[in-house]
């Protein structure tokens, strides 16, 4: 579910339950207000979606994923702070960090970014064609840079 159209300045999950999309934001709002903060994309997420935990102005908390607007500059997979037992990455400025075994359902992800697989050694991260095959794996621990485009959904388990 896209909350606006993609123009890409922030990026933000939305309804986060298995099977649930996580969704590129514009830097405009339905009504084509102005969005500068990720507090103002919350608002509009918190607002039709209960499964969200918590939110502050650079931060939103769902079960099972944190996103947050990465800091500005040019960041690799080092720059990440990936906690034990998780998977993160770095999609067109925000940075995603999963900790849930599900299958999240993701939109609007382009270019290249940064990812780290801490999750336990040997568990595979899945990343999928919109056709539901699989593009690629990482198998934990591993880091690097990937290409968000095409990924129509993943399962970091």
């Amino acid at each position: 579910m896209n909350i606006v159209k993609p123009a890409a300045l922030l990026v933000a999950a939305t309804a986060l339950v298995a099977g649930s999309t996580v969704a590129a934001v514009a830097d405009s709002g339905p009504d084509g207000t102005r969005v500068t903060s990720v507090q103002q994309v919350a608002d509009h997420v918190l607002a039709g979606h209960p499964k969200v935990l918590s939110s502050s102005a650079d931060r939103v908390r769902y079960d099972g994923l944190t996103v947050r607007k990465a800091p500005r500059g040019t960041r690799g997979a080092k720059d990440l702070n990936c906690a034990y037992g998780h998977l993160c990455m770095t999609v067109n400025g925000t940075d995603f960090d999963f900790y849930k075994c599900q299958t999240w359902t993701v939109s609007n992800w382009t270019g290249d970014g940064p990812f780290v697989n801490n999750q336990t050694p040997g568990t595979v991260a899945k990343f999928f064609n919109q056709d539901g095959s699989v593009r690629w794996t990482s198998t934990a621990y591993q880091s690097g840079t990937a290409t968000w485009d095409p990924i129509y959904s993943l399962r970091p388990c």
